[in-house]
């Protein structure tokens, strides 16, 4: 028997709505918030960078706001809180009490105070939850032009035939490039003259002016300084060598591998936080700082690793990234307090 017409229009109508539901459902994942009611994020959600506006990390951390906002439904916003070697911006999130309030720092927060400082307001372990290494970056040593010294076995044996006569700044006691610079005078076997300032601001500068002989910085910071002849590159941290200068060696293919000059930027949620959040967040901000074309202009062109790791993987990073720091702490003496 043949559908009625008044059938056939409800028949016409239904399959209309199953073509419009499934048209909405095939949308792209990123254009379409990952949260509904009931569920995080349920307000706006704070980013806390314990450094500067304009920094790397600080510029990571507002792209990261940008491309979230949309994709939680919700509000992301980046708060500055510089200072104090990171404690009070790093103490601030240990104290939060859910997964809103969210951790962006560097190795100095969690791999290089717990062993500086003999009282921290926080447990580097107990207090947080890792989700994601997002980047990694080996510094240069970097040598003013009027150091007559233009490898690593010069310096060393200049060193060597001079005991303290070659200077070096860094970033402060039980910075990286004074961890990096102690670990390579205990190796080598010579004698270097730690001259600390407040920052990079300073310290770059303090080489450049020939205050200092030698300093340590990222490639971003110093490349136009090399290819202008203002600085000259001796080596770099990591196993393998940055392509954007492949004419520098590593320390470790030189022989000193336990020197290391890397930092990395990483992610954290309070402890009172799930594992199941960590987890979400670490897929969410991996799948956007994997596109090519941000992992070009925005990670390697700086001369920064992608890393992206998961948040057992990042947990296992730092407990060896900690003994590191430990070992090269007590051999430099650093203490800051």
């Amino acid at each position: 028997m043949l559908p009625t017409p008044q059938r056939l229009r409800s028949c016409l109508l239904a399959l209309s709505l199953i073509c419009s539901i499934g048209a909405f459902s095939s949308s792209p994942a990123q254009t379409t918030p990952t949260s509904q009611p009931g569920t995080w994020p349920t307000r706006q959600v704070r980013i806390i960078v314990p450094y500067p506006a304009g920094g790397g990390i600080d510029i990571l951390g507002r792209q990261i706001a940008e491309r979230m906002a949309p994709l939680w439904g919700q509000a992301v916003l980046v708060e500055n809180r510089p200072g104090g070697s990171t404690i009070p911006a790093t103490e601030l999130v240990a104290r939060a009490s859910d997964g809103h309030t969210l951790l962006l720092t560097t190795d100095s927060s969690m791999s290089i105070n717990p062993h500086l400082f003999s009282k921290l307001p926080y447990d580097a372990v107990k207090d947080f939850l890792p989700v994601s290494q997002l980047v990694l970056l080996q510094q240069l040593m970097l040598a003013h032009p009027s150091l007559p010294a233009n490898t690593l076995p010069e310096l060393i044996a200049l060193a060597k035939a001079k005991p303290g006569y070659i200077n070096y700044g860094s970033y402060g006691s039980g910075s990286q490039p004074h961890l990096a610079a102690e670990m390579l005078k205990a190796r080598a076997g010579i004698d270097l003259v730690h001259i600390p300032y407040k920052g990079i601001p300073q310290a770059v500068p303090a080489a450049i002016a020939g205050e200092v002989q030698l300093t340590f910085s990222g490639i971003a910071s110093s490349l136009g300084q090399v290819r202008g002849g203002k600085l000259k590159a001796i080596a770099i941290g990591g196993n393998r060598r940055s392509p954007l200068m492949p004419e520098v060696p590593t320390f470790a293919e030189l022989g000193y591998p336990e020197v290391e000059t890397h930092a990395w930027f990483g992610l954290f949620l309070p402890a009172a936080a799930s594992r199941e959040l960590a987890t979400r967040l670490q897929r969410d901000i991996s799948r956007f700082m994997a596109e090519p074309e941000f992992r070009e202009r925005q990670i390697l062109a700086k001369g920064y690793d992608a890393v992206l790791s998961t948040p057992e993987d990042f947990t296992l990073y730092l407990r060896r990234d900690s003994e590191s720091r430990a070992r090269a702490i007590r051999i430099s003496g650093a203490r800051a307090d």
